[in-house]
C-alpha cells in the first residue's frame, strides 16, 4: 500500500515538474507567430557567449591544475570524469605543444579550447538551420524549446571530445574565414547604412519642400547639426586618446593614433573635393575610424602602453570584464542580425496600384503603372485608387530572408570564438594580461582591429575615388 501511494506521489511530482518546465519555456520564448525567429536565434547566441568564457575562465582552470573548491569537489566525485576531461582537454594537445613552452601557454591553450567547445557547436547549429531556411524559411519559428535543449545537452558532450582534429585541426581555420568575412560585412554594412542615413534625411527634405516650399531646410540644418556633433566626437576621441595612451614607450600607440587622425582629415578632404559622398556619410566614418583606434589601443597587453587594462586579481574586474564582454558580444549578435541590414530589398518596397471598379476589379490599363489622371477629379467617395504604395518592413521581417539571419549569426559565432582567443593564438612570450578581467585583450586582436579600421577607410574611399577614376561606370 505504502509502496503503491509513493509511486503515485512519484509519478504526480514528476507530472508536475515537467508541466511547469513547459509552461516555464513557453513563457520564455513566447510564440513566433509572424516573426523569424529572430530573437531565439540571438538568445541562443547569448548562450554561446556565456558557455564560452565559464569555459574559458572556470572549467579550462580547474581542468589543467585540478580544484578543492566545494563546488568541483562534487563534480570530481563523478567516477572518470575529470580524468577523461584532463585528457581531451591538456593531455591529448595542448601538453604535446605548449608544455614545454611554461604555464601561461598551456594556461591559454586549454581556455582557448574552452572558447572552441560551444562556438563550434552554434557555428555547426547555425549552419544546419540556414540549409534547412533555405528551403523551408518557417523552420525558424519551430520548436525553439527543443532546439534549445539540444544545443545544451550537445554543449556538456563536447566537454568529453578531444581537440584535436574537431576543434584544433578543422573548426579554428574555418572560424578564423568566417571572422574574417564578418569582419568585412561590418565594414560594408557600416558604410551602407551610413549613405542611407544622409539620402533618407536628404529625401525627407526635398519631400517636406514639395508640400510647404523651405520647410525642408530644417532636415538639411539637422544633417549639418548631426555632422557637427559626430565631428567634434571623433576629434575628441582622438584629443583623449593623445592624452591617455601617447607614452614615450609605446610608439605603436601613437602611430595608431595619427595614421587614425591623418585618414579621418584625408576621407573628409576627398569627399569635400568632389560632388561623391556626403559630409554626414564621412562624419559617421570618422567616428567609426576614431573608435576603432580607441578599441585597438585597448586591446594591448601591456599594462605600460594600457592603462586601463583591469587587475587579474581584483574580483570587481573580474566582473565588470566578463560582464561587458558578454553584453558586447552579445548585442554584436543582436545588431548585426536586424532584418533591415539583411533584406536585399532595402527597408521599403513599393507596389503599383492601379484604379478599380466599384466592385474591387481592377481598370485596365496600358501601363498598369500609369497614373490615372481622371480619379482625383471624381468625387472623394467614388475616386479609384492608382500611384504608388510604399509597404515597410518590420524588424523581424516576413521570413524570406531568415537563412540569412543563420549564416550571419555562424559568421559571429566564428567571430566571438576569435574575439576570446585572440585569434588562436598563444601568446606565451607576453606578461600574463589576458585574464577574466580582460577577456578580449592581446596583440592579435589588437592588429585585427586595426586592420578592420583600415578596411573601412580604403572602402570608403574607393567610394569616392571610383567614380572620379571610371566616370563611364555606373557606381551608384
Amino acid at each position: 500500500m505504502g509502496a503503491g501511494i509513493s509511486s503515485t506521489v512519484s509519478m504526480g511530482l514528476t507530472y508536475c515538474c515537467c508541466s511547469s518546465a513547459s509552461s516555464l519555456c513557453h513563457a520564455c520564448l513566447g510564440g513566433t507567430t509572424n516573426t523569424t525567429g529572430r530573437k531565439r536565434s540571438v538568445l541562443l547566441v547569448a548562450i554561446m557567449v556565456a558557455a564560452a568564457l565559464f569555459f574559458q575562465y572556470a572549467v579550462g582552470p580547474y581542468v589543467l591544475n585540478g580544484s578543492t573548491k566545494w563546488y568541483w569537489s562534487l563534480y570530481n566525485r563523478l567516477p572518470g570524469v575529470y580524468k577523461w576531461m584532463h585528457y581531451t582537454w591538456v593531455t591529448d594537445y595542448c601538453a604535446t605543444n605548449y608544455e614545454a613552452l611554461g604555464d601561461n601557454a598551456m594556461a591559454q591553450c586549454v581556455g582557448n579550447a574552452g572558447v572552441y567547445r560551444p562556438t563550434a557547436l552554434a557555428s555547426l547549429f547555425f549552419g544546419i538551420f540556414a540549409a534547412i531556411t533555405y528551403a523551408k524559411p518557417d523552420f525558424n519559428q519551430q520548436v525553439w524549446p527543443a532546439k534549445l535543449s539540444l544545443f545544451c545537452f550537445a554543449l556538456v558532450a563536447t566537454l568529453f571530445l578531444p581537440n584535436a582534429p574537431l576543434f584544433t585541426t578543422l573548426y579554428l581555420p574555418l572560424a578564423r574565414m568566417g571572422a574574417t568575412v564578418f569582419v568585412v560585412l561590418q565594414q560594408v554594412i557600416l558604410i551602407d547604412v551610413a549613405y542611407n542615413w544622409n539620402e533618407s534625411w536628404v529625401e525627407k527634405a526635398n519631400v517636406s519642400d514639395s508640400m510647404d516650399y523651405g520647410s525642408g531646410r530644417r532636415w538639411l540644418q539637422a544633417i549639418l547639426g548631426m555632422c557637427a556633433l559626430l565631428y567634434s566626437t571623433a576629434f575628441g576621441i582622438i584629443i583623449w586618446l593623445y592624452q591617455n595612451f601617447m607614452e614615450d614607450h609605446c610608439p605603436g600607440n601613437t602611430w595608431i593614433i595619427t595614421m587614425s587622425l591623418l585618414a579621418i582629415l584625408a576621407i573628409t578632404g576627398i569627399q569635400l573635393s568632389g560632388n561623391e559622398g556626403s559630409l554626414l556619410t564621412s562624419s559617421v566614418v570618422s567616428l567609426y575610424v576614431a573608435y576603432l583606434a580607441f578599441a585597438s589601443m585597448t586591446k594591448n597587453p601591456s599594462a605600460m602602453c594600457n592603462p586601463h587594462l583591469g587587475q587579474k586579481d581584483s574580483v570587481m574586474d573580474i566582473v565588470i570584464g566578463l560582464t561587458l564582454t558578454a553584453v558586447s558580444l552579445a548585442w554584436t549578435g543582436w545588431s548585426w542580425s536586424a532584418q533591415h541590414r539583411l533584406n536585399t530589398k532595402a527597408v521599403q518596397t513599393t507596389r503599383s496600384v492601379s484604379p478599380t471598379h466599384g466592385d474591387g476589379r481592377r481598370v485596365p490599363t496600358e501601363d498598369p503603372n500609369a497614373m490615372d489622371l481622371d480619379a482625383p477629379f471624381l468625387d472623394e467617395e467614388e475616386q479609384g485608387m492608382s500611384g504608388i504604395v510604399t509597404e515597410s518592413w518590420s524588424d523581424e521581417g516576413d521570413g524570406t530572408d531568415v537563412w540569412k539571419l543563420n549564416i550571419v549569426l555562424m559568421l559571429i559565432s566564428c567571430w566571438v570564438a576569435m574575439s576570446l582567443t585572440g585569434w588562436g593564438s598563444i601568446e606565451y612570450w607576453t606578461n600574463d594580461e589576458h585574464s577574466a578581467a580582460n577577456p578580449q585583450v592581446g596583440h592579435i586582436n589588437m592588429i585585427m582591429i586595426c586592420l578592420s579600421q583600415w578596411v573601412a577607410i580604403f572602402l570608403y574611399g574607393w567610394t569616392l575615388l571610383a567614380p572620379r577614376l571610371f566616370p563611364d561606370r555606373d557606381f551608384s
